[in-house]
């Protein structure tokens, strides 16, 4: 899957597959409004979540079963899809189902996983890492490049500032778009506060339309951002998604800085 290079593209969707009804309810919400307004999309969840701050969390249905739900919203509805690979063995099954391998951040220099990622032959999204600076990333991407793999892009969801916070630098992003690298902002993610309720992360959704902007501002060619119908109830990462009914207008407002950037 080649991303398009003159449009802001989006990845969007729940944290987890939580049930096939929230994937196709909200896969459903995702479709209409990319087809209402021309918006290239990608579908996101997760069929598991390996690294929940509590062992007692939430973490998915597993793989069998999360791929065949998104299998079955891809299909249904015509949008690509993506979700996250933990273990080089689920990179081949996976990428039967998914258009795009994404790479979660604390993994991200697992030279096996992005190798048999690579090897797929399908496009990757590698979220860079909380205690990586964006330079560190050309190691990530020689690691891919030597497997044949260029068709890849990096995610920004913020670094380690302190316990429990995380910071954006909208600087990193203009420096790995320089090397010549797509860059995601991942909106949702950057406002967590990894840990921060104890058993679980916190986050504060109002201020991820602040960093979406800036980062579209900052050079970025996406923008990734959870959502959900319920975010006070999801399973995972409620804090800091989005609630689904207020996707639309906010995506229209991110086009529109996008186009102000690059089209004066």
């Amino acid at each position: 899957m080649i991303l398009p290079s003159d449009k802001l593209f989006f990845i969007l969707g729940p944290c987890v597959i939580e049930s096939r009804d929230l994937v196709m309810r909200t896969a459903q919400a995702v479709a209409e409004i990319a087809e209402r307004n021309s918006l290239p999309v990608v579908f996101k969840a997760s069929f598991d979540k390996a690294n929940r701050t509590s062992l007692s969390s939430f973490r998915g249905p597993g793989m069998e079963e999360g791929l065949r739900i998104l299998e079955e919203a891809k299909r249904e509805f015509g949008l690509p899809v993506t979700t996250d690979i933990h273990l080089p063995d689920q990179a081949l099954p996976v990428s039967q189902v998914a258009d795009i391998l994404q790479i979660p951040a604390f993994l991200c220099r697992q030279t096996d996983l992005l190798t048999a990622a690579a090897k797929t032959g399908k496009t990757v999204n590698v979220k860079k890492a909380q205690f990586l600076a964006p330079w560190d990333m050309d190691g990530v991407a020689e690691k891919l490049r030597c497997q044949g793999c260029h068709d890849f892009f990096f995610t920004e969801r913020g670094s380690s500032f302190g316990y429990n916070t995380l910071v954006v630098d909208m600087t990193g992003i203009a420096h790995m778009v320089r090397k010549g690298y797509p860059v995601v902002i991942d909106a949702t993610h950057s406002v967590q506060k990894p840990g921060g309720l104890g058993s679980s992360s916190g986050g504060d959704r109002t201020l991820a339309p602040v960093l979406a902007k800036a980062g579209v501002a900052s050079g970025a060619s996406a923008v990734f951002l959870e959502i959900h119908p319920d975010p006070d109830r999801a399973l995972s990462d409620g804090p800091n998604s989005l609630p689904l009914d207020t996707l639309e207008p906010l995506l229209l407002e991110l086009v529109r800085v996008y186009k102000a950037v690059h089209h004066g």
